[in-house]
């Protein structure tokens, strides 16, 4: 059997029941049940390879005969959204063809397509030049040296270190490691604590360059669902204490792609339950500033207990807040961890650009002017995509988030992949919800959408979203294979 058939996680009846909707009246019983946990699957809050509860315990959770349940297992496995063993019960799975195409990752400089695949903002000329000009007599100070700084340049190292004690985490420079973006500093950590067949623990949906370095470093991805009301912490706990992951991977604030922002105790509670596991947490902040209805959050690692920290790694960059040209990220980290990140890393370069360093630096200092600029232009931003999409396509629906540079839009139907191959034909780019699945053929029925161009740009991209639409789109394949099975 391969391994992909191969049933992972246990759902207790009781915990499914809580999440099926009430369906009191519905006839036939037995497909609403069957609609309704295919629904769950696709939407990415029951995963792929979880062992569904024995038809009797379902039964008797949701008070209805074990013959409906019967029935409804039936249809699931008929549909492709559950499979089954002697002996090893049923357990979730997808049709199979239901993997979508997606439309290519790479974009050509010369694409004249709106890009709304990628949650990343330009840097205003100005102030790129200002920081040039501030920059240009610091970088003449450097060029007697040889240029290689694996830890990143002091004065920045120290900078960033005072940046978290800002924010309420005590930091000094040697906890702080400069790298070239965060996915720089995600790959790094990977390369120095796992080794191929390790697991870690990511939320579902999440971002999708950092699932696509754990599967390529080889390491057995367990995902934990993240929905539209926010992180499933149970489920959370009981995969850190019941599956003790080398590494953990979150995204607590302003999620990518949901936009949710943790709570705190749900932080605390992560903490706890990481710390008693044993396992390695790496939060990823690069959206941390883009608060714009709340206050900024503190950092993650602020959470814990005292002497509680030294297995949590934060991981930063420039990209979102400023400018993914810069290639400027970090990480903080117990320092003797540091040092072994920057041995490592002197494998794969010898340190990042000096200037690069050095604009990053003068654009740090400046945080207090320009990030409320920043987050001024994403409110304007984000106010004309969602009146844009009010007016021009109602039908869709989707929860403000508080911060970050996207809406996580619910299409009503499973048709991302269909629409993002279409509307590339009307001259936009977007990405379909699957892309950020840890399994293929999750989030059919959702979108990622930046608000990340001007406003005039983003009311042209809904226009022609919106006439893609009118078009017509081609059966989605989640319909291929649901629709038969869901008429009465």
């Amino acid at each position: 059997m391969d391994r992909i058939d191969r049933p992972g996680r246990t759902l207790g009846s009781r915990q499914l029941a809580a999440m099926l909707p009430d369906s009191a009246g519905a006839r036939p019983a037995y497909r609403h049940l069957a609609q309704a946990i295919s629904t769950l699957i696709l939407d990415g809050r029951i995963a792929l390879h979880t062992r569904l509860p024995a038809e009797r315990e379902l039964a008797a959770a949701l008070n209805t005969s074990r013959p409906t349940i019967t029935a409804t297992y039936d249809v699931l496995r008929q549909s492709g959204y559950a499979r089954s063993r002697q002996g090893s019960g049923t357990w979730t799975a997808l049709p199979e063809g239901s993997v979508p195409t997606g439309v290519a990752r790479i974009l050509e400089a010369r694409d004249t397509a709106i890009d709304l695949a990628r949650a990343a903002p330009g840097l205003p000329g100005q102030i790129l030049v200002e920081a040039l000009h501030t920059a240009a007599p610091r970088l003449a100070e450097h060029t007697h040296t040889p240029g290689y700084h694996p830890f990143g340049l002091p004065e920045l190292r120290s900078a960033i270190a005072e940046r978290f004690t800002r924010r309420g985490l005590a930091t000094l420079p040697e906890q702080i490691l400069v790298t070239s973006g965060a996915q720089h500093a995600l790959t790094l950590v990977i390369g120095l604590l796992s080794t191929p067949g390790d697991r870690v623990m990511v939320e579902n949906p999440s971002y999708p360059n950092a699932l696509e370095a754990m599967r390529r470093a080889r390491l057995r991805t367990v995902s934990v669902p993240v929905t539209h009301t926010g992180w499933e912490i149970e489920i959370i706990e009981s995969t850190l204490r019941e599956v003790v992951p080398q590494l953990a991977y979150l995204i607590p604030d302003f999620h990518n792609p949901t936009g949710l922002l943790m709570p705190d105790q749900e932080r605390v509670r992560i903490l706890r339950a990481a710390q008693r596991a044993g396992s390695w947490l790496v939060i990823d902040e690069t959206l941390a500033d883009l608060a714009l209805d709340v206050p900024a959050p503190p950092p993650f690692a602020s959470h814990a207990v005292p002497g509680g920290s030294g297995q949590i790694i934060t991981i930063g960059s420039m990209s979102k807040t400023y400018w993914g040209g810069l290639r400027i990220g970090w990480l903080r980290a117990p320092s003797r961890l540091v040092n072994e990140l920057a041995t490592q890393r002197i494998a794969n370069d010898l340190g990042g650009s000096v200037l690069d360093q050095l604009l990053a630096l003068d654009l740090l200092v400046r945080e207090a002017e320009l990030v409320p600029l920043r987050l001024e232009h994403m409110r304007e931003q984000r106010m004309a995509l969602t009146a844009a999409l009010a007016e021009h396509i109602p039908q869709w629906t989707w929860e403000l988030p508080p911060g970050g540079l996207s809406l996580w839009v619910d299409l009503g139907e499973p048709i991302a992949s269909a629409l993002a191959e279409r509307a590339l034909h009307y001259g936009v780019r977007i990405e379909g919800g699957a892309y950020f699945a840890t399994d293929p053929g999750l989030f059919e029925q959702r979108l990622r959408l930046p608000y990340t161009a001007p406003p005039d740009t983003l009311r042209e991209a809904v226009h022609r979203m919106a006439a893609a639409l009118a078009d017509g789109l081609p059966l989605p394949f989640a319909n291929q294979h649901q629709q038969p099975h869901w008429v009465a």
